[in-house]
């Protein structure tokens, strides 16, 4: 069950994941990869929020699986990120390559934290003595 919600969200989020790229980049006359870089933020936002989520309402794990592993690993793309990083390198976009990955990474876990705390603040009230609550309050 859980392989097949993986395959299903996958089937959904690397055709969008293409779309998203193609419609983003054709809208920026520059070298540095956008649409890569937003499918990338909106996927970790969404996960973080899924799994604030998942601390609160308890998705089932087909659930989870289908929308975080399925649907945002298809969306997002490391390898992606990878190859257009060393594409930069070779045409000398050391500053393009650096706020790539710099960028990237610090996008990704902030806004991974934000979807979770948006999760957390959303459904605080569905499960008010949740472990995940009592820890989402000691973080910062």
């Amino acid at each position: 069950m859980i392989v097949l919600a993986v395959l299903a969200g996958g089937m959904l989020g690397a055709p969008a994941r293409y779309l998203a790229d193609r419609l983003i980049q054709a809208r920026h006359d520059s070298v540095f990869p956008w649409g890569t870089f937003a499918v990338n933020v909106t996927g970790s936002a969404v996960v973080g929020f899924l799994l604030g989520a998942k601390a609160h309402l308890g998705l089932p794990p087909a659930v989870f699986a289908l929308l975080a592993t399925g649907l945002c690993g298809g969306l997002t793309t490391f390898s992606t990120f990878g190859y257009e990083t060393l594409r930069l390198l070779e045409d000398r976009a050391l500053g393009e390559a650096g706020l790539n990955v710099f960028g990237s990474l610090v996008a990704a876990v902030l806004v991974a934290w934000l979807g979770y705390r948006l999760a957390l603040a959303l459904l605080a009230g569905r499960c008010p003595g949740s472990p995940a609550l009592s820890l989402a309050r000691s973080i910062p």
